[in-house]
């Protein structure tokens, strides 16, 4: 500690004391001298720890800052709704071009105006509790005019030397339009299956009985052509009805060892006449020592087959289809559906596989919808990428049987 406001002090007692003996005459040593002195030292010694204390506390607060500067999350102090500090991480979120766009400013100038009566009832809480307080969100306007939806909690601390409150928080954007979309398709899901059940059996036994008659109409008349439509049309509405009850009552899957080079096989070999008559190849490449995977053998054929057939369905002139299977990262396998088709605009991809969602002309949406219901029970991923009149890329990516592996979820 730095001790010259005594030494100064006690020079002062001295140096008066000198001056007077030199004018008054008086002794040097006396009780005044030694009095004043003894005060001179205490002053002294009080003004050099309180400065002691006030440069510790300048240089904690200093290192407090740039601990704050350097935190990824984003920290504002206010106090009464005026900002006195922000870290780096608050310039960049609010997207300011320095501190000094933001310090001095009004919290309510940065929130979206039904988002005030929020922050007001938060700082009599804050206040109130003296405590850290919940997260909450607020919307937040940039300086480019853009928004974003801002979680932040806050505590009440000490600032330089006066209350104030501290909030920390982070852009929670992304995360909540993919938890609401991830909600939308659950509700989605809930109320497809509700109906599917229902729906199915209703229709089924009708649609059987339709179904017996074209045929003896057809027997009878066999030249009649619109039979073969009817009946054409007939089956279309049933192929429809089984993929709501997949839907709706998914079979207990048996998972099993299964060797993925002998699947694909199997359901290049099934769907072949169809592609030869719409002018498609069907190129397959394998890595080799591929492993082996645990799966379900009817379902994923299922979704093989349905893959296959849309990109078929999307190649209307004909052209190639390639179909690679590899080893991806450790315990992964990938295999990739590459067509030369119409391609899918990057919009709509994000919503492929919800219910009554297709870009079929005469589609469901309920094909795609049960290729990912049915990757998702294998723990694996189903992703696309399509661009416009080039193409499109549907990998899936499955466990091997060398990962710990659990059947369903």
């Amino acid at each position: 500690m730095n001790v010259s406001g005594q030494i100064i002090l006690v020079l002062v007692s001295v140096l008066f004391t000198v001056y007077q003996k030199i004018v008054d005459q008086e002794p040097f040593i006396t009780f005044d001298f030694l009095i004043f002195t003894l005060i001179a030292w205490l002053v002294g010694w009080q003004y050099d720890l309180a400065r002691y204390y006030a440069n510790k506390a300048k240089n904690n607060e200093l290192n407090y800052k740039q601990l704050l500067d350097l935190l990824p999350d984003t920290v504002y102090i206010h106090r009464d709704f005026k900002v006195i500090y922000a870290n780096k991480a608050a310039v960049h979120l609010i997207g300011a071009s320095g501190k000094k766009d933001v310090i001095g400013k009004c919290l309510q100038d940065f929130i979206v105006q039904e988002y005030h009566a929020r922050l007001m009832e938060r700082d009599k809480q804050i206040k109130k509790q003296k405590q850290p307080i919940h997260t909450i969100e607020y919307k937040i306007k940039r300086f480019d005019g853009s928004s974003l939806i801002f979680e932040a909690s806050s505590i009440e601390i000490v600032f330089e030397g006066k209350k104030a409150v501290l909030t920390i928080g982070k852009d929670i954007t992304e995360r909540k339009a993919e938890t609401e979309r991830i909600i939308q398709k659950s509700e989605k899901l809930a109320l497809l299956g509700q109906m599917a059940a229902g729906i199915a059996h209703e229709i089924r036994n009708p649609l059987t009985s339709i179904k017996g008659f074209i045929q003896l109409f057809q027997a009878s008349y066999p030249k009649e052509k619109y039979t073969e439509i009817v009946l054409s049309e007939l089956e279309r509405i049933n192929s429809i009805v089984g993929e709501f009850l997949v839907l709706a009552k998914p079979t207990a899957a048996v998972f099993a060892e299964q060797d993925v080079k002998i699947l694909i096989k199997d359901v290049v070999t099934l769907i072949n006449n169809q592609s030869m008559l719409n002018n498609v190849q069907i190129f397959v490449e394998f890595d080799s020592h591929l492993p082996m995977v645990s799966c379900e053998e009817k379902q994923m054929k299922q979704v093989l087959l349905n893959l296959l057939q849309n990109s078929i369905e999307a190649m209307p002139k004909g052209g190639n289809i390639d179909v690679k299977v590899m080893k991806k990262e450790e315990g992964k396998i990938s295999i990739q559906i590459i067509d030369q088709g119409i391609g899918i605009p990057k919009e709509r991809i994000p919503t492929l596989g919800e219910p009554f969602y297709t870009t079929k002309e005469k589609g469901t949406g309920l094909g795609l919808m049960t290729c990912y219901k049915i990757i998702e029970g294998h723990n694996g991923e189903l992703k696309i990428d399509s661009i416009v009149n080039v193409g499109t890329t549907i990998e899936i990516i499955l466990p091997t049987i060398t990962q710990p592996y659990l059947q369903g979820k």
